[in-house]
């Protein structure tokens, strides 16, 4: 690794950073922390817009925005874990699964911790780091990933992920050149640890000493190559500037979400250069960007950080349950129950229908006196979720957090600890019968998102319960790609019936209510499911979903992101032996499975 030479932190302008620092072929990695974007990539793309600058993007989750720098046609490789849109909905989107097919553009997938870890070796400067993650999964057909037996057993190792240069959007910078950022963290810090040259980042503000903060400085100066200031240079991203009483010197804001959708939509259209052109190539300087945002959206974005925003009024109140509802309702039921029974210390929900459904198990079970803690891989530990606001990741539940960490802290040492017992809730694109799950691509088809957290949590958690709709696109056969081994999955819930394991292998153990005869339903469940699965001989029906049951799951959805919008009509309702979901409970304890998941 080179050794970067002594100097000053260079104070500059955007145009400067970039063009001084940033070199064709380098690795670029672009910092994810709550921050997740930055006015230095906008500017990367408009100076290598058309070029083939032969960049390699490390990055862990791409979003809508990450498509501009594919359409630059300036990279050549992508490092990343989730390459997807965030809002409104975690989708695939069409600009990387061209890239990804034509070849226009490699792809080396991770999941979020094995991200981590590699570039947290990179920063050690170690050959190797262990990792628990991604073995039996196709990740683990990666270069940079290797099994090995040793005296301590068999352990998996991630290679060092080396930058160039990192970019970073931080909330504070001192004169010296020190960056503070307030957590949830996400990634952490390490990727600006590990880069060959430094650090290159974008402030709210520039102030004369840091140490009063000091517990929020999280890198150095002398990793630090140039700052420049640059008030809302995370847009459509936000700052968090610490919790009430540990306030940096800074107003934070909001995430624009707005402004993600816009970008999602546009990046769907034939004609999305056009707004490229509009957004990130024309505007002459950031100030000329915050102008086209204009004052009152930022003045709107800032308060937002200040008060919660109001509850937007559902339009789906009296509507009957929808399908997706019905399994959200019953999975609810399901991790209240498990963790009455478990003690579970920790769930850890996917984001989507998964999270809102976590979020009411969750709040049963603490109503009924469990200590049970919501985690979320952003970095958020014992967190309330805000009604109103179905995003996982949302700015309004830091404040309700106990603690605010980071991912490693809380993947890796809280929810896939080996002395707390953890409840993993998850979506899937493909599940197969053997409880393999697929999000990353498609044989023969499109490239989906990728691993996000998914398979860390899937291939470490105490159990995984997986929720969605039931259709032979979804469950299939076999999964092509394995993103998530299914060893840990216990329960699938969907909107026909409930899959439960047993002897390896997914069984219809629960039927969905209905004015149809049971066989019928059972023949209907057989019809959507992609392998002939087996019907338990003790197969029991779940109990009638009413409107005032989905209520909740709505508080938190009142537009019906996850939901649905779709209208259900009313169905005649079928007396239903009111049942809990039955689990298969393992044969180890807390303490032998936490073991083993790091040996085999």
């Amino acid at each position: 690794m080179d050794e970067p030479a002594r100097r000053s932190v260079d104070f500059c302008r955007l145009d400067e950073a970039i063009s001084r620092y940033v070199r064709p072929g380098d690795a670029v990695h672009v910092m994810m922390g709550h921050s997740r974007w930055s006015a230095l990539v906008r500017e990367l793309v408009r100076q290598h817009w058309g070029k083939s600058s032969e960049f390699t993007l490390i990055m862990a989750s791409l979003s809508s925005l990450g498509a501009v720098l594919f359409r630059s046609g300036s990279l050549k490789k992508v490092v990343t874990v989730y390459s997807g849109d965030s809002f409104p909905v975690f989708t695939p989107n069409p600009v990387f699964q061209k890239a990804y097919t034509s070849g226009e553009v490699e792809v080396e997938n991770w999941s979020f911790l094995t991200y981590i870890q590699r570039l947290r070796a990179a920063a050690t400067g170690v050959p190797a780091v262990v990792t628990g993650s991604v073995r039996d999964s196709s990740m683990a057909e990666n270069d940079a990933y290797e099994e090995m037996d040793t005296a301590f057993g068999r352990i998996g190792l991630v290679a060092p992920l080396v930058p160039d240069v990192t970019l970073v959007h931080a909330a504070v910078a001192d004169r010296q050149g020190n960056l503070a950022i307030a957590p949830p963290m996400f990634e952490g810090v390490v990727g600006a640890l590990a880069s060959r040259r430094g650090v290159i980042a974008t402030v709210e503000k520039v102030v004369d000493d840091l140490r009063p903060w000091s517990t929020m400085v999280r890198i150095p100066a002398h990793r630090v190559l140039g700052i420049v200031e640059t008030p809302f240079g995370a847009h459509p991203g936000g700052v968090f500037p610490g919790p009430s009483g540990a306030r940096l010197p800074v107003r934070g804001y909001v995430e624009d979400v707005d402004h993600w959708i816009a970008v999602r939509e546009a990046s769907r259209r034939p004609d999305f250069d056009d707004w490229i052109k509009e957004w990130i190539l024309e505007p002459a300087d950031h100030d000329a960007y915050l102008a086209k945002i204009g004052p009152e959206r930022l003045e709107a974005l800032a308060a937002g950080a200040e008060a919660p925003a109001p509850v937007p009024a559902g339009t789906r109140g009296e509507d009957p349950p929808n399908g997706t509802e019905r399994a959200a309702v019953w999975l609810a039921d399901l991790v209240a129950r498990r963790v009455d029974e478990t003690g579970a210390d920790t769930v850890l929900a996917g984001a989507g229908l998964a999270n809102l459904a976590a979020w009411v198990g969750v709040g049963r079970a603490k109503e009924a006196g469990h200590r049970v803690a919501l985690a979320a891989e952003l970095g958020l530990w014992d967190y309330t979720p805000t009604p109103g606001d179905p995003f996982i990741f949302s700015f309004s539940n830091f404040p309700s957090s106990t603690m605010l960490l980071d991912t490693e802290q809380v993947l890796g040492n809280l929810v896939n600890g080996r002395f707390l017992r953890s409840i993993a809730c998850v979506g899937t694109a493909q599940i197969d019968r053997h409880g393999n799950i697929n999000t990353t691509r498609i044989d023969g088809g499109p490239y989906l998102v990728g691993s996000g957290g998914g398979n860390d949590v899937i291939t470490n958690a105490d159990e995984v319960l997986v929720v969605g709709t039931m259709d032979r696109r979804r469950f299939v056969e076999r999964c092509g790609y394995v993103t998530s081994p299914g060893a840990r999955v216990s329960t699938v819930v969907t909107d026909l019936g409930v899959l439960s394991r047993q002897d390896g292998e997914l069984v219809l153990t629960h039927v969905a209510p209905g004015p149809e005869p049971l066989p019928d339903r059972v023949a209907r469940v057989r019809d959507h499911c992609g392998w002939d699965v087996t019907v338990s001989p003790l197969l029991q029906e779940l109990r009638e979903v009413t409107t005032a049951d989905v209520a909740e799951l709505r508080s938190f959805d009142p537009e019906g992101y996850f939901l649905g919008r779709a209208r259900t009509p009313a169905a005649p309702v079928a007396p239903a032996v009111r049942v809990q979901v039955p689990h298969t409970a393992p044969d180890t304890d807390a303490t032998e499975r936490k073991t083993d998941v790091r040996t085999r």
